[in-house]
């Protein structure tokens, strides 16, 4: 402990466990010497505690809990209340005078460890350091001594790695990179959730709901999972069926049946204990398990039917309850109407009565299965204490004792009307339930202990169980018997009896060869176990047991599975099943959901064609456990890291194609049935996309597979039959240019990539984290409106830099753009020329990267920006939560459509907060208007006649195009893309009607020559074409208005050089480099002529084309100044229908060969 802490301090360390408490204070005015190296800056962000001005008062009024915040003298108490939300971070300096660290005062009790208020919870969590408080008496100012230095940067702690409102404690954030790392003077950024880290709004209610309960009931593993298993495997079939099976098997085969059984069931246990182990596990049992591993797909689909299952099982469970009693009263005479009616009498109380327990609370119903597990483990005692003692009144019936020659006689199997498989299927149900401790996840004290250990030795004990009473039976009980004491063997029949019965001196042959059937023996009498035991009303008793407790496992199994399922909201509509009651928050309306269900089922008492299905269902559910943790240890994901190590992915792989294959074993069309019903679900919930992210193996293998595709792609050579064009649009934000992205999202998708860049300048500093913030949220608006693109943000000094940045980098491997699309700089003229000189030098610059260019004009323009709500940035189901509101900054002048985003553009951009809004309009914005929170209710701007085109023209092309045209003017050969453009264009569904016609150059005595040469390179291409124009009169010289427009145009643009002297010219030639020379205007004439004329041969062609395909004109470098190259492609594209100006890189993306 340092020296210079203060005794006041040092006591209260230990009682507070080496905790550092820090009062809110005032900061003190001017730099200090020490603050540029370890001042705690602490951040001004929960200023909403009215209540506690004073930096002097009570510190015990400042909430220690939820999200508490204080407040300073110096705070607003109304500035950023809801920014605190999710923080705990204590703001300002402290104040010598206040209470704290000062050597006269006792510390504040509410700000514990650090900067950060920590609940009573995790006060107490190791931090694996001391913190302690630093009073520098020359500055007035506090430090937090970590490890002997002054600074806030924080040790480990496992509080800063929950989950918000996780029940276990509180979260706490730790200091942020921005203010560690930034200039003091500097806001430090807000920061939001680690990748992952948030929660769905219903996790967090429910993980509040656990963190505010008190008095929760949890169960150890024995209480909550051994004994739940247990139970449910230990099923009736081990009373009832069990000796059949041996009969039926044999001995040798009826434990392999067991075993295999077994093995299905350990592997699945084994795999359920890795993914249990695999981080914190909520309620929801193999719905949790399933849809945090594989996603919400299987695990929505898997969810539904299993607690379906368990519902219907509850019905199984209670019938085979019910025809004990009706038995029973059988034997006694007193059958209430019939049996089948008595059966649903006595099935209706059982499940009233069941219910009951279930809803009294997991307390009554754990305390139940107690009881229920003693009297079953009681009847199991019975038998096998029976089974040691013979007696000479249950011969006949066919129980003699052990005995090696009824053991040898039943070794071998004996089957009658079935096969191995259908024994088989008929004991595989005993052996589910291995999941009722997993199903009450969200009731386990340490879930992550409790599953494997309980799951596994309960899977390993009613093995052994099963495996005794297999070769006990068949040990001391003969396959058939008459219950008839006189079947005594005569003395004349000694020498021709061989059944092991005549060693004892019983002939039992009589029922079996004259065709009558045997009433007893392991083949007949299904009660055989009763007639063996020591008391037989405890053979009931641990029937009544099995079945009943089952049944109570399974109604409460299949309520708190669709209650998770509820939470998550992956079904719309059920979300009034996820309401929880009480402390232990019991889904009592599932409880009632499947009471319903099980009374349903068990009024029509027929549970015959049911129950294969039933048991498909829970086969289905651990074939999808086995799935998972092989598909996560495929996926290699670092998040798979299990505390349970007795896992193999191949095993799991082998365990879940054994569930397949044993579905299909115990009944095929329930398989079939089973199967189709997943995949429809499955096919629904990836329809509905629910906003869910819980870094699922699904994430981690497709990202695993694209990362090894992109690899394997680098080493493959390119080939032009495989080209496609792969785009960078300059599109600024990608909703402020709607037609450009649609057009080109039209023919990139499912063919090419699509990269939608965005150039961001201005004089401020630039704020790395707001770039990266904005590239999340356009990359979610992106997919919200189902465009397959990147939006791919970069500061630069200019547009161009940008460009550079962006055709240099963006991409990936063979993942990179191959062509730059552009929109036309419709105010050219308007603004400052020296953005005409940056557009076309990008055009160049994509030229020296050997990149292929286009050009999109539209004659009504294409940002649509400042037309205020014609898009929300972000719809309200995209904005997560903690995020700020967006707010779109309005700039009502015309501006550059080619410019991404300049800082006097309107391009919208998105600002802080008005809460936390500081002075960053200072730029030239105008005042920013929020888009989002706008009143639907409230009437519109009304738009003026421009805007109104506009906003019409930019969504053209998100319209199915009616029968017309796409007209190509493929004047010069670039390779192919002006042709390979339209083509893709007219593949896709929107423009299907459109045909292609082509325009090309040609000589007037040559023109049926050119035209028949073109069709059959078209032909070739295999690109079907409507028509085929040449032109011979593009050289004709054009009209003269046009020509006297033209000039009339250029005129502010001209040099003029020989009306000044030299030096004054190449003086004003070196300021303003886009002016045009009067020798570069005379060079050029031809060339401006050309382009004035096909302006008029498009006018008088291509007028009502849907789109114009055009070869777009070449300037050299160096020798055509920017604004005669802008003059020549405005002049070309005026007055047109949508016109896409294409050059490819002059290599072939065409071919004919094969």
């Amino acid at each position: 402990m340092s020296s210079s802490t203060p005794p006041a301090q040092e006591g209260s360390s230990a009682s507070e466990s080496d905790g550092l408490a820090v009062d809110a204070g005032l900061k003190p005015a001017g730099p200090t010497p020490s603050q540029s190296r370890f001042q705690v800056d602490l951040v001004t962000e929960a200023a909403g505690a009215a209540a506690d001005k004073s930096p002097s008062s009570d510190a015990s009024t400042i909430p220690t809990g939820d999200k508490a915040t204080a407040a300073s003298d110096g705070s607003d108490p109304g500035a950023g209340g809801e920014e605190a939300k999710g923080r705990f971070r204590v703001v300002n300096f402290a104040d010598p005078s206040s209470a704290g660290c000062s050597p006269d005062a006792a510390p504040a009790e509410g700000l514990q460890n650090g900067d950060t208020v920590m609940s009573e919870t995790s006060l107490h969590s190791s931090t694996g350091g001391q913190l302690h408080c630093h009073y520098d008496t020359h500055t007035h100012t506090y430090y937090l001594r970590t490890f002997g230095h002054n600074t806030i940067d924080a040790v480990p702690n496992i509080d800063f790695y929950r989950q918000t409102a996780a029940p276990l404690g509180e979260k706490l954030i730790r200091p942020t990179l921005s203010e560690l790392h930034d200039e003091l003077d500097k806001e430090p950024f807000e920061d939001g959730f680690a990748n992952g880290d948030e929660l769905t709004p219903a996790e967090e209610a429910a993980a509040k709901e656990a963190a505010d309960s008190k008095g929760v009931v949890k169960f150890g593993w024995i209480k909550g999972v051994l004994v739940r298993c247990m139970l449910n495997i230990w099923g009736v079939m081990l009373f009832i069926r069990m000796s059949w099976i041996v009969g039926q098997a044999g001995i040798a085969l009826a434990c392999v049946i067991v075993l295999m059984a077994t093995v299905v069931t350990t592997i699945t246990g084994l795999s359920t204990s890795a993914i249990a182990t695999n981080g914190f596990v909520r309620g929801g049992g193999a719905y949790y398990l399933i849809s945090r591993s594989l996603g919400p797909e299987f695990g929505g689909s898997i969810g539904l039917i299993f607690a379906f299952a368990n519902a219907v099982a509850v019905a199984m469970y209670v019938v085979g309850f019910a025809e004990t009693v009706v038995e029973l009263l059988a034997g006694v005479d007193a059958i209430m109407t019939d049996q089948v009616n008595d059966i649903r009498i006595i099935g209706t109380i059982t499940v009233i009565l069941l219910l009951g327990i279930s809803v009294a609370g997991m307390e009554w119903e754990a305390k139940a299965q107690i009881f229920l597990l003693i009297v079953l483990i009681t009847a199991i005692v019975n038998y096998f204490i029976g089974s040691f003692i013979p007696v000479k009144s249950k011969e006949s019936f066919g129980f003699f004792g052990y005995d090696g020659s009824i053991m040898w006689e039943n070794m071998g199997p004996d089957f009658r009307d079935q096969t191995f498989f259908s024994v088989f299927s008929i004991f595989f149900p005993a052996a589910t339930g291995i999941l009722a401790g997993a199903n009450i996840s969200g009731d386990l004290a340490d879930p992550q202990l409790a599953i494997p250990r309980g799951t596994l030795l309960a899977i390993l004990i009613t093995g052994i169980v099963y495996l005794g009473v297999a070769i006990s039976t068949g040990s001391c009980i003969v396959r058939d018997a008459t219950g008839n004491m006189n079947d005594t063997l005569s003395s004349q029949f000694v020498t021709n009896c061989t059944d092991a019965a005549c060693k004892f001196g019983y002939d039992f042959s009589s029922c079996k060869s004259d065709g009558t059937k045997c009433l007893y023996g392991l083949q007949n009498d299904f009660q055989v176990m009763s007639i063996v035991s020591g008391f037989s009303p405890i053979i009931t008793a641990g029937i009544f047991s099995a079945t009943l407790s089952s049944a109570l496992a399974s109604l409460v199994s299949a309520p708190k599975v669709f209650q998770a399922l509820c939470k998550d909201n992956i079904y719309p509509g059920l979300g009034m099943f996820a309401k929880g009651y009480g402390k232990n928050n019991e889904p009592l309306r599932g409880y009632i959901l499947t009471f319903c269900i099980a009374l349903g089922f068990i009024l029509i008492a027929e549970l015959n064609v049911i129950a294969p299905i039933i048991s498909n269902f829970f086969l289905a559910s651990y074939a999808l456990i086995n799935f998972s943790v092989f598909h996560a240890s495929l996926a290699n994901s670092p998040g798979w890291r299990p505390s349970f190590k007795y896992y193999n992915m191949w095993v799991s792989l082998a365990g879940a194609v054994l569930c397949c294959v044993v579905m299909f074993v115990i009944n095929w069309m329930a398989a079939l049935l089973t199967n189709v019903i997943v995949m429809g679900l499955y096919i629904y919930v990836s329809y509905k996309k629910p906003d869910v992210n819980w870094g699922s193996s699904t994430q981690a293998l497709t990202y695993h597979q694209a990362l090894t595709h992109t690899l394997h792609l680098s080493g493959v050579e390119d080939h032009v039959k495989n080209f496609r064009p792969q785009c960078l649009v300059m599109t600024g934000y990608p909703n402020s240019r709607p037609a450009l992205l649609n057009l080109v999202h039209t023919f990139t998708k499912n063919v090419g990539l699509m990269i939608c860049g965005h150039v961001r300048t201005g004089f401020r500093r630039p704020n790395f984290k707001d770039l990266a913030t904005d590239q999340a949220r356009y990359q979610r608006w992106l997919l919200k409106n189902e465009s397959k693109a990147f939006y791919t943000p970069v500061f630069a000094e200019d547009m161009r830099q940008g460009t550079q940045y962006l055709l240099q980098a963006a991409g990936l491997g063979r993942l990179r753009p191959n062509t730059l699309v552009l929109g036309f700089k419709n105010d050219w003229r308007d603004g400052d020329m020296m953005n005409v000189e940056t557009y076309i030098h990008m055009i160049h610059d994509a030229f020296d990267f050997q990149y292929g260019t286009v050009i999109l004009r539209l004659k009504e323009g294409l940002d649509v920006s400042h037309i205020q709500g014609q898009d929300e940035l972000l719809s309200s189901q995209e904005k997560p939560s903690g995020m700020k509101d967006v707010v779109v900054s309005i700039d009502m002048s015309k501006d550059s459509d080619g410019d991404s985003s300049k800082p006097s553009s309107k391009a919208t951009s998105l600002q802080n907060s008005p809460a936390i809004h500081k002075d960053e309009d200072d730029d030239g914005k105008a005042p920013t208007q929020p888009l989002l929170k706008k009143d639907k209710m409230s009437p519109t701007v009304p738009l003026n006649v421009s805007d109104q085109r506009l906003l019409e023209a930019s969504q053209q092309f998100q319209k199915k195009q009616g029968k017309g045209t796409v007209d190509v003017w493929w004047l010069f050969d670039d390779g192919g893309l002006t042709l390979l453009i339209p083509y893709l264009l007219t593949n896709k569904k929107r423009w299907q009607d459109c045909k292609i016609r082509v325009f090309i150059g040609g000589k007037i005595n040559r023109i049926d020559h050119d035209r028949r040469v073109m069709a059959t390179l078209l032909s070739k291409f295999r690109i079907d074409f409507s028509d085929i124009t040449v032109l011979g009169d593009i050289n004709t010289k054009p009209k003269k208005e046009t020509t006297s427009a033209f000039e009339e145009m250029i005129e502010p643009y001209r040099l003029k050089e020989d009306d000044m002297e030299q030096e004054a010219a190449e003086r004003l030639k070196n300021s303003e480099p886009w002016r045009i020379t009067d020798n570069e205007l005379e060079l050029y004439r031809a060339k401006t002529n050309r382009q004035i004329r096909l302006n008029e041969l498009l006018k008088e062609h291509s007028g009502t084309a849907n789109l114009i395909v055009m070869s777009m004109p070449l300037a050299r470098k160096g020798t055509v100044s920017s604004a005669l190259y802008m003059a020549w492609l405005e002049v070309l594209s005026k007055d047109l229908p949508p016109i896409l100006l294409v050059r490819g890189n002059h290599q072939s993306v065409l071919t004919f060969y094969s």
